[in-house]
């Protein structure tokens, strides 16, 4: 384990309420919007965009496709940046670019122009979504990590909840357009004076330790430990790492292409498309539940092994899904993936924050979010492309299902190999 960082400064122990929290609650509250703006919100500007210019279903989600593989592309350099400089820059000089970019697509005309402008939203994301977020938990928390990822991710859980019906209601009061303008108005004026003012880089900064605790209990004085943990070349020569990778990238891709097709699945074995929209819709409503669920059993349980389970659930869901085709046995499956999905958000954190530190969290993290940005940005059009050649979506889903056990499985290999 590469260790960096100066040992043997000295400090208070900290009294009153641990800055970590803050800035958890801070983070939370800019995560739901962030999500909520720049990644949620998308799905309501699709057909009002399509009615004034146009353009296909598969030209616009093929401008957000490019922005997901640019903030998977971007994830590793975000978490370097991070790790040595902290969130507070990187995360404001995304919200500002966020809002102006949202300001610019009220304004777009043409197809090239708004494949330009998605790329660089691409770049807004890596810099303002989980990822800088998650390495702000792992430099401030170690035995309250898991508390301070469920407060995060439980709150940011509601952000298609509450963003959805928000510009699907600004959008029919104020058209398209201005409907985008009062958007980036709400991301500039709630994210960017948080992340600027708010922010802090490490715990050791400020003259406190990780969670607020000393190392000798009733000691005034205490010395602030070295900051420990592998470096990005010793995770990537680590076989777990890229077993871990695996795992990831296969469970995504299996996750989004459902969340994507879900509804045409369900359209195609003859439900209505009220019915197929409110069984989606809940995947989500599931996924904040089942987050409180791991993080008790994440504190009895090793995380590998409730990982592989989080995966082997998903695939068990598909052949319900698959199987038990009625009402119930799509509700059944639906809580199933819903709870696997939340589940998997916080798994991949405390992972990465588990085995590798918290030194270099950001470039370790950044590197595996790279392949689960590619899984997710490939998951629709690849699930798409295949229900087209194989003629529907039954071996489509039961493909899936493999993909999940193999998810599983591969997390046999984490656990397995150390070297």
């Amino acid at each position: 384990m590469a260790i960096s960082g100066t040992a043997g400064a000295q400090s208070r122990a900290p009294k009153g309420l641990y800055y970590g929290w803050v800035m958890v609650g801070t983070l939370a509250a800019t995560e739901t919007i962030s999500w909520g703006i720049l990644y949620y919100a998308f799905a309501a500007f699709l057909a009002p965009m399509q009615r004034e210019l146009g353009w296909s279903t598969a030209e616009l989600t093929g401008a957000y496709s490019v922005a997901l593989l640019i903030s998977g592309l971007a994830a590793m350099p975000v978490g370097r940046w991070v790790d040595r400089h902290g969130p507070r820059l990187l995360m404001t000089v995304g919200s500002l670019g966020g809002a102006l970019g949202l300001a610019a697509w009220a304004r777009v005309d043409t197809l090239p122009a708004f494949y330009l402008l998605w790329a660089g939203m691409g770049l807004a994301m890596a810099a303002t979504l989980y990822e800088p977020a998650f390495t702000v938990v792992a430099a401030w928390f170690r035995r309250g990590r898991g508390r301070a990822l469920l407060l995060l991710t439980f709150v940011a859980g509601f952000a298609s909840t509450i963003f959805l019906p928000l510009a699907t209601a600004l959008i029919a009061r104020f058209g398209w357009r201005d409907a985008l303008l009062a958007l980036a108005a709400t991301l500039a004026l709630t994210t960017i004076p948080a992340h600027a003012l708010l922010l802090r880089r490490r715990p050791e900064d400020l003259g406190l330790l990780p969670d607020g605790v000393a190392p000798s209990d009733g000691e005034e004085m205490v010395a602030i430990p070295a900051i420990e943990g592998a470096t990005l070349r010793q995770a990537l020569r680590e076989r777990a790492f890229w077993w871990l990778t695996l795992a990831f990238f296969c469970g995504t891709l299996s996750s989004v292409a459902v969340g994507v097709h879900l509804i045409p699945f369900l359209i195609e074995n003859g439900y209505s498309p009220g019915f197929a929209a409110i069984a989606t819709g809940a995947i989500g409503a599931m996924q904040v539940a089942s987050r409180v669920v791991v993080t008790a059993a994440g504190s009895r349980w090793p995380h590998v092994p409730l990982t592989a389970a989080v995966f082997a659930l998903q695939a068990a869901a598909l052949l319900v899904l698959l199987v038990w085709r009625q009402p119930a046995g799509v509700i059944a499956a639906v809580i199933m993936l819903g709870a696997g999905r939340g589940a998997v958000t916080l798994m991949r954190a405390s992972l990465v924050a588990e085995r590798y530190g918290r030194a270099h969290y950001g470039a370790i993290g950044g590197a595996l979010a790279l392949f689960v940005s590619g899984a997710a940005a490939l998951a629709p059009v690849g699930a798409g492309v295949a229900v087209g050649v194989a003629g529907g979506y039954t071996p489509v889903f039961l493909g899936l299902a493999g993909a999940s056990l193999f998810a599983a499985l591969a997390m046999v290999g984490v656990a397995g190999r150390s070297g």
